[in-house]
Order: C-alpha cells, then sequence, then structure tokens
C-alpha cells in the first residue's frame, strides 16, 4: 500500500466488500483497498499518488467535510457524489454514499464508500433471504399440519367405496337369484361409489402439491462438479420436446466458465420451473409461432451477493418476449401459491429460489412488455 501506513494493520480491508481509503486532511490519498480499485478501473499505485478530491465528479462536498473534520468541527460527515470511472472500465460514474471519520492518528480521515445501487441490492437481497426463510418454515409446518388428516380422509374414503362395491356386488347376486327389491340400492352405491372416487382423486392432488411443498427440504443436497451449459442443455432438450413447434429456445453461452460445486439436479430443476414459468406466459406468442427463449450465459467480477464479495460469479439469464409479469403480482412473484395465471400452482418460481439460495446465490428479474429477463447468479470458485 503506502509506506506511511502500516501495512499488516490494513491489510484486512482488501477482504471487505465496501471501497475503503484512508487520506491525510489535505485529501492526499494513504490507503486504497482493492474494491475500490476495482470499483473505479484504476491502479492502486495510481490512486495513492492522487488526491481523493479528484476521484468526485463534484469535489466540493468532500473538500468541506475533510476540512470540517480537520477543524475538529465534526467527528464524521456523510453525504452522495458521483464517483469518477476510468474510461478503460465504464465512463459512467458510480452514484454513491460516503462516509468519511477521523481515525486516532492525526490528521488520518476514514473513508467508506458504497454504492447506492449495490446498497438497494443488498438490502432487496436480505429481504428476500428472511421472506424465503420466513416461507420455507411456514410452507413445512403448514404442509406437515396437512399431510396427516389427508391420508385420513382418502384412507376413509377407500373404506367407504370398499362398502359400496361389497352392497353393489351383493345387490348384483341377490338380483340374479330373483331376489326382487334390491336392484335400486345396487345402482345407488354404484353412484356413491363415484363421490367416492372424486374424493380420493382430489386427496391424490392436494398430496402431490404437499410434496412439492417438502421437496427441497425431503431430498439431500447432492454435491459434485456441475457444468451450467449441461443444465442449460437438459432444460433446452426438455422444453423443445415439450414444445416442438411455436418456440424457438436461443443459446449465447460464454463456454469459458468453469465448473463448480452443486446440486445438479435441483439446478436443473430451478432452471426448467424459470424457464415453463416463461412458456406459460408465452402461450400466445407460441400458438402464433413467434416466440423466443434465450438462455445466456455470462461471468460476473467483483460481485457482491448478502455482503460477501465474489471475486468470480456465474449469471445465468432466462429472458423470454412474452407479454411480461403482471404488475399485480411483480412484488410477491416468488412467494409461495402467487401466480399469474388460472390454475397454476405459484410453486415453481418458490422452488427455483430456494434451490439458487441453497448455492448461496440470488434470482431477481426485469420485465416489461416484450422482454422478460430472470437471472440466476451464482458465486464460482
Amino acid at each position: 500500500m503506502n509506506g506511511d501506513v502500516p501495512l499488516p494493520q490494513y491489510e484486512a480491508f482488501d477482504q471487505l466488500a465496501t471501497m475503503v481509503a484512508i487520506a491525510r486532511s489535505d485529501g492526499h490519498c494513504l490507503l486504497a483497498n482493492s474494491t475500490l480499485e476495482n470499483a473505479v478501473a484504476v491502479s492502486r499505485r495510481a490512486l495513492l499518488r492522487g488526491n481523493v478530491l479528484d476521484w468526485f465528479v463534484d469535489p466540493l462536498p468532500m473538500r468541506e467535510t475533510l476540512l470540517a473534520l480537520q477543524r475538529d468541527e465534526v467527528t464524521s460527515g456523510r453525504f452522495e457524489a458521483q464517483l469518477k470511472r476510468a474510461p478503460l472500465g465504464s465512463s459512467e460514474p458510480l452514484l454513491v454514499r460516503v462516509s468519511a471519520s477521523q481515525m486516532e492518528q492525526e490528521g488520518w480521515v476514514l473513508l467508506e464508500i458504497v454504492e447506492i445501487e449495490q446498497q438497494t441490492r443488498q438490502d432487496r437481497e436480505e429481504r428476500a433471504l428472511g421472506l424465503a426463510q420466513a416461507n420455507k418454515e411456514l410452507l413445512r409446518n403448514l404442509a406437515h399440519e396437512i399431510k396427516n388428516p389427508l391420508g385420513g380422509i382418502r384412507g376413509a374414503a377407500q373404506l367407504l367405496e370398499m362398502e359400496l362395491n361389497t352392497r353393489s356386488a351383493g345387490a348384483r347376486v341377490r338380483g340374479a337369484l330373483g331376489m326382487g327389491g334390491r336392484g335400486s340400492r345396487g345402482g345407488a352405491a354404484r353412484g356413491l361409489s363415484e363421490y367416492t372416487q372424486v374424493i380420493i382423486h382430489e386427496a391424490d392432488r392436494l398430496q402431490a402439491l404437499v410434496d412439492r411443498l417438502l421437496a427441497p427440504h425431503r431430498k439431500p443436497h447432492v454435491v459434485s462438479d456441475v457444468n451450467i451449459h449441461e443444465v442449460c442443455e437438459r432444460v433446452r432438450l426438455l422444453i423443445s420436446s415439450e414444445f416442438p413447434k411455436g418456440l424457438e429456445v436461443q443459446r449465447d453461452y460464454d463456454t469459458s466458465i468453469p465448473e463448480f460445486r452443486g446440486d445438479r439436479e435441483q439446478l436443473i430443476q430451478a432452471v426448467l420451473n424459470i424457464v415453463r414459468n416463461a412458456t406459460e406466459a408465452l402461450a400466445e406468442q407460441i400458438a402464433a409461432g413467434s416466440a423466443r427463449i434465450v438462455l445466456r450465459t455470462r461471468i460476473a467480477r467483483q460481485l457482491t451477493i448478502g455482503k460477501q464479495r465474489h471475486r468470480l460469479a456465474l449469471e445465468l439469464h432466462v429472458q423470454d418476449n412474452g407479454p411480461g409479469v403482471p404488475e399485480a403480482i411483480r412484488d410477491r412473484v416468488f412467494h409461495p401459491l402467487v401466480s399469474g395465471r388460472d390454475g397454476g400452482s405459484g410453486l415453481g418460481l418458490t422452488l427455483a429460489q430456494t434451490f439458487v439460495q441453497q448455492h448461496q446465490g440470488t434470482i431477481e428479474f426485469d420485465s416489461a412488455p416484450g422482454r422478460t429477463n430472470f437471472k440466476i447468479v451464482i458465486p464460482l470458485p
């Protein structure tokens, strides 16, 4: 870093997801961590030769804060600013929130710089994770409460059907022996048997729903080496076989993405649920022969997921040209039992989110008429 700063004391700053710098009260930079270096696309050596005032589109708030700290008018200050980035990165400045605090070393100032969009995303991820955990507990408890009485209902319906079948068979025997007056009872028994079949069928349907609710908690997390493109190809083949006409599934893969440790079957199910959700939204386009889904993979660098900084991460995009996610459910699209179509179970995206979170990843989406994009982000080693 810089000879003015004892390296061992501050080297832990490089492990932080937050941009951190130490400067003198005149703005001369003494230390810059790797997160700041990567964000502004300027080498640390160049940052240490410069002045922190030069980092901002408008240096006035930074200058006023440094002066106030130097005069001991305040011990800390906060402001929002635009942080410059080198042309080799992105020419658009970063909107950031800067916190400047006095340090024990006289004349030194600690700067903590947080990208506002990143902070918003982290807050959203934290809320989503907390909600997912609450939903998981709710669904698990609800499923167990339903499961036991459901088995009793089905068993009682089966016993009732057996009794009705016995009576119906007895009526047929008596009819064959010429014992009149029993045929109507046999017919009534057969009619009631149809009702028991309805009860059994509906109980089985609810049992299947309960099994889907419990699926993420019942199956063990089987970890192995995963190639994300094998996952995508498996999903593409399944969807292409379901929709041989009217739907084009395009591939846009970054073949340099390395394998990673994960549960292959869970990831296949997660991607499949998202793609199937897209096909349901594309019903009209499929009928018209204009439906399109794009599977796109990319590498993201220096990404923060859940307050943890990752050097590399996988981005898997599932993009469709459908009408978009209905406005009424956009804030609840990952909630269980929320569906944008009649007859939908509302579990596909909930389970997809659960499986991705078990890989320390996230799912987010943006949607507009003609373009909806679901993005899965999973950290890579």
